[in-house]
């Protein structure tokens, strides 16, 4: 740990004197758990990536600042993230450009689209297009939400803002129908 301490103190001073492989020897050791720790903070990996870039020029600029006297090279480092990431919390978490309904509702009706496509896709002939347009429309999209998008159920009854257990059985249901249609 000690070494990987003093690593990023040379990195630190290195970007102090100009030299960008220090900036890079940090951007390679630290950025993966830098956007980590300002998502958490900012339940947003947009604005997490956003917030890590600006650290990164906040310590190039001011890396001659760094002091191993009052701590580690990784304490100053993410107390930057930190920071920054509050700040971006009480500026309201930057703008938004839609929406967070208007998307949901995008890309429900884009999900929709991609379900009926796919249903429609099928051959005509085909035993498992016969067997799911037996299922109502509600129970295909939940089946196919599961087997084609990979949802779990939890997340098909939140899409579709049904309680988890109606999700679970109708799912349940409309394998049992589909397993017997297709016997």
């Amino acid at each position: 740990m000690g070494n990987e301490q003093d690593k990023l103190g040379a990195a630190l001073k290195a970007c102090a004197a100009g030299d960008r492989k220090g900036l890079a020897v940090i951007y390679e050791s630290e950025a993966a758990r830098m956007v980590t720790v300002a998502q958490r903070i900012l339940r947003r990996h947009d604005l997490a990536e956003e917030i890590v870039q600006e650290a990164f020029l906040q310590i190039w600029n001011k890396a001659w600042q760094y002091d191993p006297s009052r701590g580690s090279a990784r304490g100053w480092i993410y107390a930057i993230v930190r920071s920054r990431s509050l700040n971006a919390l009480r500026d309201g978490g930057r703008e938004d450009l839609t929406e967070t309904d208007s998307l949901d509702r995008l890309q429900d009706e884009g999900a929709d689209a991609l379900y009926h496509d796919l249903f429609d896709q099928l051959d005509t002939a085909s035993r498992l297009r016969a067997c799911l347009g037996r299922l109502d429309g509600l129970r295909r999209k939940t089946v196919m939400m599961a087997y084609v998008s990979g949802y779990s159920h939890g997340e098909i009854a939140g899409r579709l803002k049904l309680p988890l257990g109606t999700a679970k059985a109708w799912i349940r249901r409309s394998l049992v129908a589909l397993r017997e249609c297709m016997a």
